[in-house]
């Protein structure tokens, strides 16, 4: 099963079930994963640790 295929589910899930709330959080976590991916290793990853 592909990453995208379970995007895809996830969004027709959310779609039946009138659960629009959960697509912000997901995209919240998703932008938060990307930014600890790409900082990793640089100068900013001592800010970004120190939010958490």
């Amino acid at each position: 099963m592909s990453k995208i295929s379970i995007f895809k589910e996830f969004l027709q899930y959310a779609g039946e079930n009138k659960r629009y709330i959960l697509l912000p959080i997901v995209i919240i976590l998703l932008l938060l994963g990307f930014i600890i991916v790409l900082s990793q290793g640089s100068a900013l990853a001592p800010f970004i640790y120190a939010l958490f």
